[in-house]
């Protein structure tokens, strides 16, 4: 009696990788995202915008360095947390010692240092600026994910949520929307499709930059400023200080005519508003009473 051997053969290796990632994601549907998630031990933020992110995100001891600029309190939300921290100067040289698992960085850090950093097979995580509430939250989302505290994140977002949502709220318009505009030292501004103009218009103000048409950053002219008498003037608070014979600074006579000899000219703080962080709402809130403090002066004057 014959009998027939069957041979199996083992699976064409042209469809491992399909099985390995049908392997992997059945593991995450059952384990969960906190299995997909490898936390770092070691994170080095080069960047003021992911320093205040990475602090308000990370475990104790997770961050082990984070730039100069984190201590500034003008600059930064987090001054106090960065106290304790190492801070370094976004140098290569200082970063490689420290080991990282992950050096987080803004799309205008040094590129010298991040290709440096790369080329040395340091994993570099870059994040650009937000541009709008939208963006801020994702990026609150893919910091929980990198440093593998989603559910830290999630509770950020909610609070960037509700705060917005109260904010919104107390801004709704009666009657005529009060027109504001950002004027940066030397003829700039912040258009449509910018953070500012959101933080302006969640605010309950018009952004006369964009109500002019311009998209994103771009030029205006002093004149133009002056001739459209707009109900404020907001400047950062590092440009309000600079001045030189060819950039005066928010000082200028003609800005001073413009605004009621400085009565509608607001110096809003750079760490409200210099990074797409969850602390925007300080901004908002500052313009939502600045807004409340516009229409009582003007019921008075009625």
């Amino acid at each position: 009696m014959n009998r027939t051997t069957t041979r199996r053969h083992p699976p064409d290796r042209r469809t491992w990788p399909f099985i390995t990632r049908a392997i992997v994601t059945a593991l995450v549907a059952v384990m969960g995202p906190a299995w997909a998630e490898e936390a770092p031990g070691r994170v080095v933020s080069i960047n003021l915008c992911t320093d205040q992110l990475a602090m308000a995100i990370a475990r104790p001891g997770q961050l082990v360095s984070v730039s100069r600029f984190a201590r500034d309190a003008a600059l930064s939300n987090l001054s106090d947390a960065a106290a304790v921290l190492p801070v370094n100067d976004g140098r290569a040289e200082e970063i490689v010692p420290l080991t990282p698992d992950i050096v987080l960085a803004g799309s205008f850090s040094s590129r010298a240092t991040v290709d440096l950093l790369r080329r040395l097979g340091l994993r570099v995580e870059e994040f650009a600026p937000a541009n709008s509430f939208a963006e801020i939250r994702e990026d609150i989302t893919r910091m929980g994910r990198l440093l593998g505290r989603s559910e830290q994140a999630d509770e950020l977002v909610h609070q960037f949520d509700d705060r917005l949502a109260t904010l919104r709220k107390d801004a709704a318009p009666s009657g005529r929307k009060p027109v504001a505009v950002v004027y940066h030292i030397g003829n700039g501004t912040d258009g449509r499709g910018t953070l500012a103009d959101e933080i302006l218009t969640t605010a309950g103000w018009d952004n006369l930059a964009a109500n002019l048409g311009i998209g994103t950053y771009g030029a205006l002219p002093l004149e133009t400023l002056v001739a459209n008498q707009p109900d404020l003037v907001l400047v950062g608070g590092a440009e309000a200080g600079w001045s030189t014979k060819a950039v005066p600074n928010a000082r200028h006579p003609a800005i001073m005519a413009a605004t009621n000899g400085g009565d509608r000219l607001m110096v809003l703080s750079d760490r409200s508003t210099i990074c797409g962080t969850p602390f925007v709402v300080d901004a908002v809130a500052r313009l939502v009473d600045e807004r409340h403090r516009l229409a009582a002066s003007r019921g008075a004057a009625r």
